[in-house]
C-alpha cells in the first residue's frame, strides 16, 4: 500500500496493490528473459498444463510467489531454463528484468528477487511430455 499525499493540487489517498497483481506482474516479466524456458516445477508445470486446457488460458502466476508490504515486495521463481545458457548470467537478467518491471508497474520497492533453477529445457523437448502433435496416435 502507498501513501499518496496531495501533491501540486492532486487528491490523496491510499492504493494498495494485491498480491496477485505482483505475482502476475514478475511472472509475465520472467517469461520475456531469454534463457528462461519456462516457471514452476515438474508436478506444478504437469497440473497446470491440465489446468491450462480445462480453462483454455494459462496462469501467468505458476512458479511465482510474492510477498507484498505497504512500500516493498519480495519475489520467489521456481525457474526452468533452456540447455545451453549460463545459469548466472541468465538469472542474474531475470532478477534485474523483474525487479525492474514491476517497480515500474507497481511502484512497489523490490527488494529481492530469489531464482530456483529446477530443471533444464533440452533441446527438441515440448512442453507437453509425451505428447507430440506430429506424432501418431499409438493406439486407434
Amino acid at each position: 500500500m502507498t501513501d499518496d499525499r496531495k501533491q501540486n493540487g492532486s487528491v490523496g489517498g491510499r492504493t494498495s496493490i494485491a498480491d496477485g497483481v505482483v505475482a502476475t506482474t514478475a511472472g509475465l516479466a520472467a517469461r520475456e528473459v531469454e534463457g528462461v524456458a519456462d516457471l514452476g516445477g515438474s508436478a506444478s508445470r504437469a497440473f497446470g498444463a491440465v489446468r491450462d486446457r480445462v480453462a483454455r488460458s494459462t496462469d501467468p502466476t505458476r512458479g511465482v510467489k510474492v510477498e507484498v508490504g505497504e512500500r516493498q515486495a519480495a519475489i520467489d521463481l521456481d525457474v526452468v531454463v533452456d540447455y545451453g545458457v549460463r545459469i548466472s548470467e541468465t538469472a542474474a537478467a531475470l532478477r534485474n528484468h523483474v525487479a525492474r518491471t514491476v517497480t515500474e508497474i507497481t511502484g512497489l520497492e523490490v527488494v529481492e528477487v530469489n531464482i530456483a533453477v529446477n530443471e533444464i529445457r533440452l533441446p527438441g523437448s515440448s512442453d507437453d511430455e509425451g505428447e507430440d502433435e506430429d506424432k501418431p496416435d499409438r493406439v486407434r
